[in-house]
């Protein structure tokens, strides 16, 4: 099972290779990490997608809160969050394919962000089924490259996270 974690901490160097280092150090598998500042300058925000069941989820909890920059550690379960994941997509597009890889993308909400001679670039955001969706479709077009940013999420409660440690 996927968890995500929304992890406030201070905006201080090194202080995501500590946590990267530490998941890594006790064997945590770490799905995706995407780490920015928020409206707050000196407080940094990471999202962090682990693999693993309750008792893997409660271990994360325990070694991360040892961090001292970490401020706050919250779960973020599905219907009580916002995800998104941005993707760019490289395709092979030759001149006689290139409209069905056009329909393809409308359909799918997505934007041509560059095109050439032989290849056109597909920007989608959405949730992780979402982007798999339009990579298996584009495979028959023949994927050049493709890049992910890794989930990145919100709760959907109306008060922020506090910077309070627990």
């Amino acid at each position: 099972m996927k968890h995500t974690l929304a992890v406030l901490v201070l905006n201080k160097p090194g202080v995501l290779a500590r946590i990267s280092g530490l998941l890594s150090r006790r064997v945590f598998n770490i799905e995706s990490i995407a780490a920015s500042y928020t409206e707050e300058i000196d407080i940094t925000r990471i999202t962090i997608v682990v693999q693993g069941d309750d008792h893997i989820l409660d271990q994360v909890i325990k070694q991360l809160s040892k961090l001292v920059d970490v401020i706050k550690i919250q779960e973020l379960e599905g219907r009580e969050s916002i995800d998104r994941e941005l993707a760019l997509i490289k395709v092979k597009a030759c001149t006689d394919r290139r409209h069905d890889i056009v329909d393809i993308v409308n359909i799918f909400r997505a934007n041509i962000v560059d095109v050439n001679r032989e290849t056109m670039v597909i920007e989608l955001t959405g949730d992780e089924q979402k982007i798999n969706a339009l990579c298996a479709v584009l495979e028959e077009h023949g994927i050049v490259e493709m890049v992910r940013t890794g989930k990145i999420a919100l709760s959907r409660n109306p008060v922020a996270i506090k910077h309070c440690i627990e």
